[in-house]
């Protein structure tokens, strides 16, 4: 893996994906030991700069992070100097004077990693930005699928739910079309963005006709910071119509893979029934990230 830094999955190649799936199943196994953790990193700094609130993504990347033993450092939007009205550019740059090896940056604003890697020598790591992209947590779903299936290759993965807001929606279907998976989008109309006819792929507005044989289904969170709760009447009405219950689950595939990037709106995406079932892999992302994202901080931290 060549690449300086990692703002997108459109750009991967299958070889550089599959190196990144090679290194997550060895570092998983080192998550499995008794001491957690390998001299890989020792010496060199990441910072992970989170303008947007994390739990999921911020933590792994942590635990990554010094899991290679590397010196980690996190800040977030309140405790640095943005909020004195610096600008994130000005914050970054001041970041970057201290030497780190890698930036993983969260932020608010759609493209600031990409302006990032512009006017940074360091390696910039997207860990999230906007509405755009999440190349992290789309490798790491489709590290989750492997692990079940041994391939995407020819699966038909249903995503469902605020597509016009998910940077989650938008990394996984450029990442699992590259690997050979067939990609649907399933949501109301006004959650789904302008421009979907020009993704390539099928779109379907009846929840059932677009799950129905569908080999995983993907249940992304209602962005309600974004604007995702003003598209449609109430959760109520939402959950009904879009929301995955046991009755519906009932007319998929018996061994349907249920996926969901998480946080939780437990009774509008999912029942709970459907979230800590058997078809559930959920935490098994949250597992799976820690190893994803060592495997990145290794290969772009050489």
């Amino acid at each position: 893996m060549k690449r300086k830094h990692l703002l997108t999955t459109k750009d991967l190649q299958p070889a550089e994906v599959e190196e990144i799936l090679q290194n997550a199943r060895s570092f998983k196994e080192v998550s499995e030991r008794e001491i957690k953790k390998v001299p890989t990193l020792r010496g060199k700094t990441i910072i992970n700069l989170f303008l947007e609130d994390s739990t999921r993504t911020r933590t792994s990347f942590e635990i990554a992070g010094k899991r290679l033993s590397a010196d980690v450092i996190n800040i977030s939007k309140g405790g640095s100097s943005v909020s004195k009205g610096e600008t994130l550019l000005d914050t970054a740059k001041t970041l970057e004077a201290m030497n780190p090896s890698i930036l993983v940056v969260r932020a608010h604003e759609s493209g600031f990693p990409l302006k990032l890697s512009e006017n940074l020598k360091c390696n910039v790591i997207n860990a999230g930005d906007g509405s755009h992209e999440h190349p992290t947590q789309a490798l790491l779903d489709l590290f989750t699928l492997v692990e079940k299936r041994g391939s995407v290759k020819g699966m038909k993965v249903s995503i469902v739910g605020d597509i016009a807001h998910s940077r989650v929606a938008r990394s996984n279907l450029y990442l699992l079309k590259t690997m050979g998976a067939e990609v649907r989008l399933v949501g109301p109309a006004s959650l789904m963005p302008s421009e979907v006819e020009s993704y390539g792929t099928e779109v379907f507005y009846n929840m059932m006709e677009g799950i129905a044989d569908a080999d995983a289904i993907m249940m992304l969170r209602v962005q309600k910071e974004r604007g995702g709760l003003s598209s449609f009447p109430s959760n109520r009405e939402y959950a009904r119509f879009y929301g995955l219950d046991k009755n519906k689950l009932a007319k998929c595939r018996k061994d349907v893979l249920i996926l969901h990037p998480g946080p939780v709106n437990r009774g509008i995406e999912l029942s709970p029934d459907v979230a800590d079932g058997k078809n559930s892999l959920i935490l098994d992302q949250v597992s799976n990230g820690v190893a994803v994202r060592m495997a990145i901080l290794y290969l772009m931290g050489e």
